[in-house]
């Protein structure tokens, strides 16, 4: 025997996989138990949801503002002050840019058709979107490229980042998330905790490395 099939014959006896099991195709004897919590008894959509998402937001340095429905395209704007261009992607409400333009800043539009290239992006001060879903146990914010959200490289490069989320979009869990996201398994998903952060070298936090150091969530609702 190689050590190579040692190796994979080590592996598959932590599987609880034998030759008799690979060779009938049986459910391996050693089945990994998945008793993981799936929901965390807070409802999705829940003013107590969205009190401990913006709790988490905050913890991870990320700014939060509530408003209502009617609020959003002003929150928006605002957020947005004292950047001169803005990066918006396709399917964004046509009220929160009519809001920006407003303002006198310079929209940016990233559209299939005319993606803004890299260069561009990096010369944008903000970008503004919504998300998929967003969870609140972590304090997590989920697009998955849908309308409104654009590719994740339009989220990745401009320095602050606007997103809107609603309350209707905010669940307890991860797994509660995922099962949403299970609708449409094809989009690449970008997973938002706070603004973009490590620690690596010294433990010195440094932020804005992989992503925009200034990130604020509009929460819409209760």
């Amino acid at each position: 025997m190689s050590a190579r099939d040692e190796v994979l014959a080590a592996v598959r006896a932590a599987l609880g996989r034998d030759a008799q099991t690979r060779s009938t195709g049986d459910a391996p004897a050693g089945a990994v138990p998945r008793a993981y919590r799936v929901e965390t008894g807070t409802a999705s959509g829940s003013v107590a949801a969205c009190d401990l998402l913006e709790h988490r937001l905050l913890d991870y340095r990320a700014r939060v503002t509530r408003c209502r429905p009617d609020e959003v395209a002003a929150t928006v704007a605002h957020e947005l002050a004292g950047a001169a261009s803005v990066a918006v992607p396709q399917g964004l409400p046509e009220a929160w840019v009519a809001a920006l333009r407003a303002t006198g800043v310079t929209v940016r539009h990233d559209v299939p058709e005319h993606p803004l290239a890299a260069a561009e992006l990096d010369g944008t001060d903000a970008v503004v979107t919504s998300c998929r879903v967003a969870v609140a146990d972590t304090g997590t914010i989920v697009l998955d490229a849908g309308p409104g959200q654009g590719r994740r490289v339009l989220t990745l490069v401009p320095d602050r980042h606007v997103c809107v989320v609603r309350s209707d979009q905010v669940v307890g869990s991860v797994p509660e998330a995922v099962r949403l996201l299970e609708a449409h398994p094809e989009r690449p998903l970008t997973w938002i905790s706070g603004p973009s952060a490590t620690s690596d070298i010294e433990l010195v936090r440094v932020e804005g490395v992989h992503g925009p150091r200034d990130l604020r969530v509009v929460l819409v609702g209760p």
